[in-house]
């Protein structure tokens, strides 16, 4: 399985960050619909201490699709714009928004919040349909 944002084309995520304006507002054109809150499953099984400090609120995490995952097939992988993987949807939440995805719709999220409880660092995020 191949975890990295190199598989990623460099068009789609300049696609989720061109319909910005110069002075960085939502162009009229596109808009952004908030269609979940969650944490992001699986941050234990990372490595993100040495993320961690550059995880700052509102930054973009992209999604993607791991339809071959041997646990969830529905899985969706959220990594911060540096390529590190996060960890993942919860598997509660990823149906609709798997089928969005696979049906061609752009998701994306925002970090919310984060927090280390013990040893698990807590990551809240907001979903997001971007909708031209």
């Amino acid at each position: 399985m191949d975890h990295s944002l190199a598989t990623i084309d460099p068009a789609l995520l300049a696609l989720m960050h061109g319909a910005f304006g110069q002075d960085g507002a939502l162009l009229p054109f596109a808009r952004e619909i908030m269609l979940i809150e969650c944490h992001i499953a699986g941050t234990s099984h990372r490595d993100v201490k040495s993320v961690e400090p550059g995880l700052k609120p509102g930054a973009f995490l992209v999604l993607k699709r791991e339809p071959d995952n041997p646990h969830d097939s529905l899985a969706i992988m959220i990594f911060d714009e540096a390529g590190h993987h996060l960890g993942y949807v919860p598997r509660a939440k990823n149906e609709a928004l798997a089928r969005l995805m696979d049906a061609g719709k752009l998701l994306f999220g925002r970090l919310e919040a984060k927090a280390w409880v013990g040893d698990w660092l807590k990551v809240e995020a907001r979903i997001y349909l971007r909708d031209f």
